[in-house]
């Protein structure tokens, strides 16, 4: 499934050619799964990232980093990045995508 944007373009460099990686749409952009499960989200001008309730502070250190709230309701283990911020901070995504595959790679296959 083809995406389009920096926030997708930037998830699939790191992602894309991974394993067990596939796309799915959903909330509203493209996702990216590992084995059936959420992995982060290239949404319109940001990402949501699935990094896990116990990441989530750590997470939310990174500068430019929010919970995320998609439907205006806190998604517990998910956070959001915006792509202004991915820009200014590069190193954040690519440490935001780790903590979100060490979490999904304990959840069981759908």
């Amino acid at each position: 499934m083809a995406g389009s944007g920096a926030v997708y373009e930037a998830i699939s460099a790191t992602l894309g050619a991974l394993p067990g990686i596939h796309e799915k749409r959903m909330f509203g952009g493209t996702c990216f799964m590992l084995e059936g499960n959420m992995v982060c989200g290239a949404m319109k001008g940001w990402a949501m990232v699935r990094v896990g309730k116990m990441n989530e502070a750590r997470a939310l250190a990174f500068p430019g980093v929010e919970h995320a709230m998609p439907s205006g309701r806190k998604m517990a283990g998910f956070v959001r990045i915006h792509e202004d911020a991915m820009a200014e901070e590069e190193t954040v995504l690519p440490a935001l995508l780790d903590m979100a595959l060490g979490f999904v790679a304990t959840l069981p296959a759908k």
